[in-house]
């Protein structure tokens, strides 16, 4: 029997909260990304982000979300070896 890993997070509640820790608007976001409010909100929902929007949130944010995710490939990674020894 395969066991698999599934690592639940959600890319954009974690944007989200640093959005909402540094006080920002949305309104703010929107034009920096240009593009509509909605859109913000809807990257909010976003349980996967497209790298180089992640990158792009990163540099607006002041914030490497990139290495604030990265342990969790180390997870992953330790879980898949330790599947092959057993």
């Amino acid at each position: 029997m395969t066991k698999t890993l599934k690592i639940d997070i959600n890319v954009g509640e974690i944007v989200k909260i640093e959005f909402n820790r540094q006080g920002r608007k949305v309104q703010w976001l929107a034009t920096q990304l240009n593009c509509k409010r909605s859109n913000v909100y809807n990257i909010f929902k976003r349980k996967n982000i497209d790298v180089v929007m992640l990158i792009r949130l990163s540099i607006l944010l002041n914030h490497n979300f990139l290495i604030q995710l990265a342990p969790l490939a180390d997870i992953k990674n330790n879980y898949d070896e330790e599947m092959q020894e057993n």
